[in-house]
C-alpha cells in the first residue's frame, strides 16, 4: 500500500520494466518507430520493445520512463543500468541511456549519458553505471538508438542506485534497523487477498530471476479510498526471498501472511469468488512449501531454491500466518485444514489465525471461540480507532483468558477522528496503549504497527509510520513510540501498580499509563510512563522489595504540541530528547512527568 514496496522499498527506479501493464507502454513515452512485441526472453514476462531506425536523418526513435513519480538521482552518486537485448538481424547497434532533467520543465537536460553497443540475436544482458552530475528529484530516463543504426529489441529495462541493500533502498532499511524490531510480518494486510483470487498474493511467483517474476495487479490499484492509481502494480521484485532476507538483516522474526483460499471479503460477497473448501489443497501446498522454502534442507526441492538464489542456511522461521483480517464460517472452515496440515508436518510452527477487521463486535465475538477450538497459537486482532478508544483501552488484555491463544495485535494505529494524520496526539495514544501490552507480554507475544511506508506523492491510507519521496525519508511520531519501545524492551515485566490497580488510565488516575520492565543485561528497571493529562505530574517509584538504593537515571521524553507531525522538510519537530537526571541514593525515586508526554526512565 501506498507505493511503500515497488517505487518505495524496492530501489528499482524505473516503472514497468518489463512492459507488462496492462497498457504495455505505461510509464513509458516513445519517439519514433517503437512496437511491443510478444515472446521474449522470459516466459513469465514475455514482452518487449523493438526500435526501428526511424529512416530520416534528423529523426531519433527512442523510450523515456517516467519512473515513480519521476526518476531520482544524486548528484556524484552511482547508478547501475541493465537491460537485456537483442540485435534481431545479427549485426550491431548501439544505444544511448541518460538521466535528464524533470518531465515538468521539458526533459531536454542530460546529467548523465552511457552508450552501449548491442550485437548479436541472442538475447544477452547490458550493463553500464551512470554518475549524474546534478540531484534531480524528478528526472527520467531516455533510451535513443543511436546513428548509423539497426534495429534493437529492449526487455528488462532496469536502474538502481548503488548503495542499495539487496535491492532496497538504504535509507528506509536503515529506517526500519533503527526501530530494533521483534518481528517483521509481510506482505502485508489486503494485499494477501487480491481483489479477486486470480490477484491474490502468491509467494512462489515472487521467489527465483527476478527478470521472470511475473507482474501482479495490486490490490490497492483501485480503493474505496479517494486516491486511485490505475499505474500500480507488483513486480515482485521485492518477494519472499528478499523479506526473508530483511527480516535476518533486521534480527526480527520473519512472519510470513500466506492466503487461506478466501479473495477480499470487502470486495467480494458472493461465494463463488472463493475457493471451496474442497479445492483447498493447492492453497495449503503452498502454505507447507513455504515453510520448506524457509527452513528445509538444500537437498529438498524448496530448500534448494533458496540455496540457489544464494542462502544455503535455513531462515529459522518459527510463525506463519494463514488469513488476513478473515471473518466468518467460511474463515473457520477453510483455516481448519491449514491447522491440521501444518501440525501433521511442521509441529513446531506457531499459526497465527484471525479474529477479523474489528477490534470487538459480532466477528470478533464469534472468532475467538472458533480460533480455541482449532488451537492456533495466536489470534491477530486489528484495531484502527480514534484516540477515545485507544485511551480506553489500557486494561484490554488485563483480563484475558491465559489458557487460550496467545495475541497478535497485527495491525494498529490510532485514526484521530476528522484528521488521520501523523501528528504527537495520536502516537501519545499510542504509547498509553502499549503499556497495556507489554504489561500483558504473558498474553501478547507480538505487535506490529501498520501501514509501515508511504510515499508523499502516492499514498491512499494514513497514518503511515514512515513517509518519504524519492530521495528522503521522514519518522513520524507514532515512529518514534514504536522506536523508544523497541530500545526499551527489557527481559522480565515487573507487576506495577497505581493506587492498587493497573496504571492503565482508569478512573481517578490522571490520565497515567504505566509499565516496568526489567533488563537483565544492562540491570537497570526501565519505567515506561504516559502522562496523557493536561498537567504535569510527579510520581513516586516505590520498588517493593528491592533492598538497595538507586543513584543514576536516564529519562527520554516524546512531546510536542498536540497536532504538530514530522515533515520532510522539517522532520524533527517531533523527536525524543534523552538526558540524565540526578537523584539522591534512594529505592523510592520521584520523578516529574510533564503534562501530554511519553516518558522513559531507565534506572541502575
Amino acid at each position: 500500500i501506498n507505493f511503500g514496496a515497488d517505487g518505495g522499498l524496492y530501489a528499482e527506479k524505473i516503472k514497468n520494466r518489463s512492459f507488462e501493464f496492462d497498457y504495455p507502454l505505461q510509464g513509458w513515452k516513445a519517439a519514433g518507430k517503437v512496437e511491443v512485441k510478444n515472446n521474449g526472453p522470459f516466459p513469465r514476462n514475455p514482452h518487449y520493445v523493438e526500435l526501428r531506425p526511424s529512416g530520416h536523418s534528423d529523426k531519433h526513435t527512442a523510450l523515456v520512463n517516467e519512473g515513480f513519480f519521476g526518476v531520482s538521482f544524486e548528484k556524484d552518486s552511482v547508478y547501475d543500468f541493465s537491460v537485456y537485448a537483442r540485435v534481431p538481424d545479427g549485426g550491431k547497434s548501439t544505444i544511448e541511456v541518460q538521466l535528464i532533467n524533470e518531465a515538468t520543465h521539458g526533459g531536454n537536460q542530460t546529467y548523465a549519458s552511457k552508450k552501449i553497443e548491442i550485437s548479436g540475436k541472442e538475447w544477452k544482458r547490458y550493463d553500464c553505471s551512470l554518475t549524474p552530475s546534478k540531484t534531480i528529484l524528478k528526472g527520467q530516463l531516455r533510451i535513443f538508438l543511436k546513428k548509423p543504426e539497426n534495429t534493437v529489441d529492449l526487455e528488462h529495462i532496469s536502474l538502481f542506485p548503488r548503495n542499495n541493500i539487496n535491492g532496497l533502498r538504504a535509507d528506509l532499511v536503515k529506517r526500519l534497523a533503527d526501530l530494533k524490531p521483534g518481528v517483521f510480518r509481510f506482505p502485508g494486510g489486503c494485499i494477501v487477498e487480491g481483489t479477486d483470487l486470480a490477484t491474490r498474493y502468491q509467494w512462489k511467483n515472487t521467489v527465483g530471476a527476478p527478470e521472470n517474476r511475473p507482474l501482479n495487479e495490486n490490490r490497492w490499484q483501485y480503493t474505496f479510498t479517494h486516491h486511485f492509481f490505475p499505474d500500480y502494480y507488483q513486480t515482485y521484485g521485492l518477494g519472499f526471498y528478499e523479506y526473508f532476507v530483511l527480516s535476518e538483516l533486521l534480527g526480527a522474526a520473519p512472519l510470513p501472511v500466506v492466503n487461506v483460499g478466501l479473495s477480499c471479503q470487502y470486495q467480494n460477497h458472493d461465494m463463488s469468488a472463493h475457493v471451496p473448501v474442497s479445492e483447498l489443497d493447492p492453497y495449503i501446498q503452498d502454505a507447507l512449501d513455504l515453510i520448506e522454502f524457509a527452513n528445509g534442507p538444500v537437498s529438498s526441492k524448496w530448500g534448494a531454491l533458496r540455496a540457489e538464489m544464494g542462502h544455503p542456511a535455513p531462515f529459522g522461521l518459527k510463525y506463519i500466518g494463514v488469513g488476513n483480517e478473515q471473518w466468518g464460517p467460511e474463515y473457520v472452515e477453510r483455516l481448519a485444514p491449514f491447522v491440521k496440515a501444518i501440525r501433521a508436518k511442521y509441529p513446531e510452527i506457531r499459526i497465527i489465525g484471525s479474529s477479523g477487521p474489528d477490534s470487538e463486535g459480532d466477528k470478533f465475538d464469534y472468532l475467538w471461540p472458533e480460533m480455541k477450538k482449532l488451537k492456533v497459537d495466536l489470534v491477530d486482532e486489528h484495531f484502527y480507532r480514534p484516540d477515545e478508544w485507544f485511551l480506553s483501552q489500557g486494561a484490554r488484555y488485563d483480563s484475558y483468558d491465559r489458557k487460550g491463544p496467545r495475541v497478535f495485535a497485527g495491525e494498529y494505529a490510532c485514526h484521530t477522528k476528522g484528521h488521520n494524520q501523523n501528528h504527537f496526539g495520536a502516537a501519545l495514544c499510542e504509547a498509553a496503549f502499549m503499556t497495556g501490552l507489554e504489561r500483558n507480554a504473558d498474553i501478547v507475544e507480538m505487535a506490529t504497527y501498520a501501514p509501515l511506508f508511504a510515499h508523499v506523492d502516492g499514498w491512499q491510507w494514513r497514518p503511515d509510520m514512515i513517509w518519504f519521496d524519492n530521495l528522503r525519508s521522514m519518522p513520524t511520531a507514532s515512529y518514534y513510540v514504536q522506536q523508544m519501545y523497541g530500545l526499551n524492551r527489557g527481559s522480565r515485566v515487573v507487576p506495577t501498580t497505581l493506587d492498587k490497580r493497573p496504571a492503565a488510565g482508569l478512573d481517578g488516575q490522571d490520565g497515567l499509563f504505566a509499565t516496568v520492565a526489567y533488563d537483565e543485561d544492562a540491570k537497570d528497571y526501565i519505567v515506561k510512563i504516559a502522562n496523557t493529562s493536561d498537567s504535569a505530574q510527579d510520581i513516586k517509584l516505590d520498588f517493593k522489595g528491592y533492598k538497595g538504593k538507586f543513584s543514576k537515571m536516564t529519562v527520554e521524553t516524546l512531546h510536542a504540541d498536540e497536532k504538530t507531525e514530522n515533515t520532510l522538510d522539517n522532520p524533527d519537530l517531533v523527536k525524543p530528547e534523552k538526558r540524565e537526571i540526578s537523584i539522591e541514593s534512594t529505592s523510592t525515586p520521584v520523578v516529574e512527568v510533564p503534562a501530554r508526554t511519553f516518558a522513559i526512565y531507565r534506572i541502575r
